[in-house]
């Protein structure tokens, strides 16, 4: 059974962790950078993703003691077909990026969670969405489940105009496409925020998080209980992830 823990407007909800073994169904490739992989399987009868920035082990057999583990966001889940969706980057010499380079419907693949979600509510009065091109699958997700009448900014670092995709949402938002983490940070302290009660959520690199965490926090006087800051990688670390918080 799922246990919740609010936390001002923000509700932790844990998951029982569970193993599940799963079919590659679909191969589609959205860009030169990225392609979508979409599994099914009995197992995912009771899989449960209740956040945009919630994180599966994606476990792969390399012939070691121990499989590779990498995080990949839930960027779709279909109950109903029981299809679960996730984008993988292609570049680069990670174990992950070669799977996705060759996978092909028939294919098993194995995942494991989510451990837990942290869902943020829809209703505040804006929502900024920043982060460079691995949370581009959450900020896609998060902007297709904001209602109509919400208002999101987005900042994304994607460093290839090729992998730029357009993004949909019954929200009001706008995208700002910048190439490289300068940018990325130039653009927040840029930016002027707006009215009201507002909800940060920024993901990517740990380094350059921290830093748009603290222009937020200290330079924009940003409530602190309405900002996520997460590390999906670090230079010089392999499968990183980390929560930034004072």
């Amino acid at each position: 059974m799922n246990t919740a823990i609010s936390r001002s407007r923000v509700q932790r909800v844990r998951h029982e962790i569970k193993r599940r073994d799963l079919q590659v169904v679909r191969v589609e490739p959205l860009s030169p950078n990225v392609t979508r992989v979409v599994f099914t399987g009995e197992d995912l009868a009771d899989f449960n993703s209740a956040s945009f920035d919630d994180h599966i082990k994606f476990m792969l057999d390399v012939g070691a003691a121990e499989p590779v583990r990498r995080d990949y966001t839930p960027r779709s889940f279909d109950a109903t077909a029981r299809e679960l969706t996730l984008e993988f980057a292609l570049h680069g010499d990670g174990p992950a990026a070669r799977w996705a380079a060759q996978a092909t419907p028939g294919q098993r693949a194995t995942i494991a969670g989510p451990r837990g979600s942290f869902i943020i509510p829809l209703d505040y009065d804006w929502h900024l969405l920043v982060g460079d091109d691995t949370a581009m699958p959450a900020i896609a997700r998060r902007l297709e489940e904001l209602p109509r009448g919400a208002r999101a900014i987005v900042i994304l670092q994607v460093p290839d105009v090729a992998d730029r995709r357009s993004l949909g949402s019954e929200a009001v938002f706008d995208v700002q496409w910048v190439s490289n983490t300068r940018e990325l940070v130039d653009a927040v302290r840029a930016l002027v925020l707006p009215a009201g009660e507002g909800y940060a959520w920024c993901a990517g690199e740990a380094a350059a998080m921290a830093t748009l965490r603290k222009i937020l926090v200290d330079e924009k006087g940003h409530d602190r209980h309405a900002i996520r800051a997460a590390a999906y990688w670090k230079h010089g670390a392999v499968a990183h992830h980390e929560n930034l918080e004072d």
